[in-house]
């Protein structure tokens, strides 16, 4: 299967570069390219990408202004931020604001071209450098109340779908939490959409955020009886 990429970033030369690396990959076809966010959100519109790679700093309208356009129009396009940014707040505000992934501009090619894999596959990715940072940052924050944060939408998940969101906070892919819980992947990604319609969110990094901000990701043995 081919993975259609759109790139939106307003310095050239830096998308010239990822351009050619990504043209590389027999899978991978760049559809369209962008130089602002009112632009990208024009092309996005137009091709449809099954993955975008979305600058967070850029003139105009901002990465993650933009990025909420994307995440709203086009909620099967995952989008994955590639910034420079290392900065904690910046990661979660693009999590909780519908981003699939957050890279850094560091990354080496192949971990590049593997998180967009995984995230055209429906996977959550964060660049190792950042996943310290998310952890810390929101235990770190009192727990706040949200759409989803309320006694009956919590009560509304299952044993085995608060074992998955457990699984989802500390940052296993739908193949590994399959392998844990002795499921089928199927049945997993079956759960996952399961449990954002019940709390109100848009994306497994909002799951696995909603996790670590209510205190799933450190309950302790969980039921792993139950669909």
């Amino acid at each position: 299967m081919t993975i259609r990429i759109l790139l939106i970033d307003d310095h050239s030369l830096f998308r010239s570069g990822v351009r050619l690396l990504l043209q590389r990959q027999a899978d991978f076809e760049v559809v369209a390219e962008a130089a602002d966010g009112l632009d990208g959100v024009k092309r996005a519109r137009e091709h449809r990408p099954d993955v975008i790679l979305l600058d967070l700093n850029m003139p105009g309208l901002s990465g993650l202004e933009t990025l909420k356009l994307l995440t709203q129009e086009l909620p099967d396009s995952a989008v994955l931020m590639l910034t420079v940014s290392e900065d904690a707040d910046d990661l979660g505000d693009a999590l909780r604001s519908g981003a699939r992934g957050y890279l850094v501009k560091n990354i080496e090619a192949d971990a590049l071209t593997s998180a967009i894999r995984r995230a055209a596959s429906g996977e959550a990715v964060i660049a190792d450098s950042m996943t310290a940072k998310l952890v810390a940052q929101f235990r770190a924050q009192p727990a706040q109340a949200s759409a989803a944060d309320t006694p009956a939408a919590r009560a509304r998940l299952t044993a085995r779908e608060r074992d998955i969101v457990q699984c989802l906070a500390r940052g296993e892919s739908n193949k590994e939490i399959a392998r844990h819980l002795d499921v089928a992947e199927s049945t997993v990604k079956i759960h996952v959409q399961n449990i954002l319609k019940k709390l109100n969110l848009t994306s497994r990094v909002q799951i696995a955020v909603y996790a670590v901000e209510h205190g799933f990701g450190s309950d302790q043995g969980g039921d792993q009886g139950g669909a």
